[in-house]
């Protein structure tokens, strides 16, 4: 690796502790701000807690151990590439939601309050933990590819349990964000940045979620639908992403 690693614990120790670390820190946070812990949190401010607990212990941890380039806090070249490749996830994901699942309005109430908490908790905190934190710990210990597909795993089965775009626990929903995950994953890689990724992803839950505002109660066929295409095109776009040669990697 490029960046100098400020610690003497083994690679699988760095491993265990920079996926446990976080939940911990999850815990830690919600008992101290008076929330409760539930696996998922049932309103945005519990949920807003936990993300916060998740993001102060990644930040501190990764920025001890790897620094803030060695987490992927890169801008630059990395950064709008890693915006190019995200906004192809997005374009795709908004024109398969836009056929899939009736929009019942155009915008919603309270939009910039809406946004700033998805950039800030669902993005920020997730894919510092999962492309950050995680994902600098599993190259150093397996290798970067592991890693890519490892923290897209790991950042799908947080979506799927507290993103509130979740709206439906069904095997195509899990199988779309854990393709949605790896996606991002490949593109750490391939760009050795997430904020690109982090910039699209909250843009591409608002616009898809508040700007097309769905019906309520959504209906489940076509949430099905929309999660299987979607998963699908990822699948496609995991293949076109999927790294040649070690050269091509970005760590």
């Amino acid at each position: 690796m490029s960046e100098q690693v400020n610690s003497s614990l083994s690679p699988f120790v760095r491993v265990l502790l920079a996926l446990l670390l976080p939940i911990a820190g999850a815990i830690l946070f919600s008992l101290l701000a008076g929330g409760s812990i539930t696996l998922s949190a049932e309103t945005e401010n519990g949920r807003a807690l936990q993300f916060a607990g998740i993001g102060l212990a990644s930040w501190f941890v990764g920025w001890r151990w790897y620094g803030l380039k060695g987490l992927g806090l890169r801008g630059g070249r990395p950064l709008t590439a890693g915006i190019g490749f995200a906004t192809l996830a997005w374009l795709a994901f908004i024109l398969v939601r836009f056929v899939t699942v009736e929009v019942a309005a155009y915008g919603s109430g309270d939009g910039a309050r809406t946004f700033i908490y998805i950039l800030l908790f669902e993005a920020f905190c997730s894919q510092l933990w999962a492309y950050g934190l995680f994902f600098r710990s599993v190259a150093d210990w397996r290798g970067p590819l592991t890693a890519a597909i490892s923290s897209g795993i790991l950042f799908g089965a947080l979506a799927f349990l507290f993103f509130q775009e979740s709206y439906a626990s069904m095997a195509s929903s899990l199988l779309y964000f854990v393709a949605w995950g790896v996606v991002y994953g490949l593109i750490r890689l391939r760009t050795g940045s997430f904020l690109g990724p982090l910039i699209v992803q909250a843009l591409q839950s608002w616009t898809a979620w508040y700007v097309m505002a769905p019906a309520d109660p959504i209906n489940t066929t076509e949430l099905q639908n929309l999660y299987l295409i979607s998963s699908v095109v990822y699948l496609i776009i995991i293949w076109r992403l999927w790294p040649k040669e070690e050269s091509d990697y970005r760590v």
